[in-house]
């Protein structure tokens, strides 16, 4: 393809677009270039030209697309000052562009049913944009438009260094422009999986092939639920593991264990004689501790089964406000609770989730203490009905965490804490999945945490 077929496009785009105005910098060369051409040459790439912009034109701007489009081949003609002898052509070279500009404008409108193929593209799940050789974005689908947020009319025809610093676009989308473009260039990476900055999982994929004429094919795919699902079944394969760990070794630790119990009592009777009855309970005492804490690993594996009932939501959170209202006190946090339903019921085993509820509520106390002196604690705690659940939220301002850590939050053994298990919180994920339900967790560094608990909804009694 010539050079100025290349650029003849993006500086029509940007025409029609800026409403008449010719406002690139390169449009002066272009015109001397095509000063040497035959006008039936131009004439034709421009007619092309005109039938790409519309086909991505909404059907209210296609009349202004026109008109403009006849405009900009108009002050062209005009400024190449056609040889003596082709004056006479002029007008009529005038009048057929303007028979078939209208005759481009009247076909889609004609149409009952548009091109299925394209129809095909602008509906795909995916983000479509292509680009020429010379980086100009020639084409992007509906898809793409939503997720740049920015109107297709405003980005068609832009080179990679508009859009780079396009007013229309975020600031977050112009740094992964510039963060994909740099990954292609330096290390030729045409595929790969970008976080954006609303957490999104974006799978880009960069295809050059020879049927695209040199074009850049760009594909744009949401693989965030993708994402979520595999962190699901990856965190059940390690609850697995544990499981078959716990298995494994629960019964070898058992067993000398409830020996030297058994020991220890036949023993208190010589230990009180000699006034060391003391040391026999501090043994019994740990003994038991120990196998509270092998209680715990078993069931962080495969808790037991939920004995469900109808409860009210507002009265289970309550009693758990109340559990956890003197440690708040001593560590300075105020908590508060908003029911916005209160007649929100879930079938649960009341046990396992008030278990949940105090766990979670336990780290958000600590988390405030972390950065006490800083601002007021306040834990929040409320419940509403969405859809199908009862949507549980527990949100504090306590130090928040990093997305490394919240990437392995319900990882068995996983904690942050000097004296901490790292089982509390995956015991908590998995009572809430035999539950059928979720939870998913927002967390900003040093602005706070939010656990948003999902459960099954149930319609209670009169």
């Amino acid at each position: 393809m010539d050079g100025w077929r290349t650029r003849y496009f993006p500086i029509l785009a940007e025409f029609v677009r800026s409403g008449g105005q010719f406002v690139r910098p390169e449009t002066r060369e272009l015109w001397r270039e095509l000063s040497h051409l035959p006008a039936d040459d131009i004439l034709e790439h421009h007619e092309e030209s005109v039938k790409f912009l519309l086909s991505y034109a909404d059907p209210e701007d296609r009349m202004t697309f026109v008109h403009r489009s006849l405009l900009f081949i108009t002050e062209l003609l005009i400024s190449l000052r056609l040889p003596e002898g082709a004056a006479a052509r002029e007008e009529a070279d005038a009048e057929r562009l303007l028979l078939s500009a209208s005759a481009i404008h009247s076909a889609p409108m004609e149409e009952e049913h548009p091109n299925k193929f394209e129809t095909v593209l602008q509906h795909m799940d995916s983000g479509i944009a292509l680009f020429d050789g010379a980086g100009n974005l020639r084409f992007l689908n509906v898809q793409m438009s939503r997720m740049l947020q920015a109107p297709r009319r405003s980005l068609i025809g832009c080179t990679l260094y508009q859009l780079f610093f396009h007013a229309n676009l975020q600031l977050s989308v112009r740094r992964n422009f510039l963060r994909i473009y740099r990954e292609m260039v330096l290390y030729r990476r045409f595929r790969g999986e970008f976080q954006d900055a609303n957490g999104r999982f974006l799978l880009v994929s960069i295809s050059q092939i020879e049927e695209l004429d040199g074009d850049y094919l760009i594909s744009v795919k949401d693989v965030s639920e993708y994402k979520q699902i595999e962190q699901t079944a990856f965190q059940n394969d390690k609850l697995a593991m544990l499981g078959k760990i716990a298995a494994a070794i629960a019964h070898e630790i058992r067993n000398p264990l409830t020996s030297i119990r058994g020991f220890i009592q036949l023993l208190n009777p010589y230990l009180k004689e000699v006034g060391k009855q003391e040391y026999g309970r501090i043994i019994l005492s740990e003994i038991d501790r120990a196998n509270d804490i092998i209680y715990e690993f078993l069931n962080s594996s495969k808790p037991s089964a939920p004995m469900k009932q109808t409860v009210l939501v507002g009265l289970l959170l309550k009693e758990s406000i109340l559990l956890s209202e003197s440690e708040a006190l001593m560590k300075g946090c105020e908590l508060h609770s908003e029911i916005f339903d209160p007649y929100l019921t879930v079938a649960v085993d009341v046990k396992q989730i008030k278990q949940v509820f105090l766990n979670i509520v336990k780290n958000a106390m600590d988390a405030i203490y972390e950065v006490k002196g800083e601002r007021k604690g306040l834990i929040d705690i409320s419940a509403r009905r969405e859809g199908k659940y009862a949507l549980i939220s527990i949100k504090d301002n306590g130090k928040g965490m990093e997305r490394a850590t919240l990437n392995r939050l319900f990882d068995p053994f996983f904690t942050t804490k000097d004296e901490g298990t790292g089982l509390g919180l995956s015991v908590s994920y998995r009572i809430i999945c035999n539950h059928g339900g979720t939870i998913h967790v927002d967390s900003q560094l040093n602005e706070g945490t939010e656990f948003l608990i999902y459960l099954p909804y149930v319609e209670g009694k009169e």
